[in-house]
């Protein structure tokens, strides 16, 4: 069962409201996706910890056998500050 890139996006949205979000689906099969999210709350994160939470806001669509997100490319970084 494929899941659609606006479902991801919204699922994302939902923990990260002002975020940038870009969702790209790789091989056209629903199935596999890569995200970039750009949002203020990573400042200060290291990447794993906010890959983490974007991963938290996945979780129900990446369970077990049973998800309908099989594999996401996932990068994430606050956004550059300009001085």
């Amino acid at each position: 069962m494929a899941i659609e890139a606006k479902e991801i996006e919204d699922l994302i949205r939902a923990q990260f409201p002002t975020a940038s979000i870009t969702i790209t689906d790789l091989a056209g099969d629903g199935n596999h996706y890569a995200a970039e999210v750009i949002d203020e709350s990573f400042r200060g994160k290291n990447r794993v910890q906010q890959q983490r939470a974007v991963y938290a806001a996945l979780k129900t669509q990446m369970e077990g056998s049973n998800g309908q997100l099989h594999a996401l490319a996932l990068t994430t970084k606050a956004p550059e500050t300009t001085d």
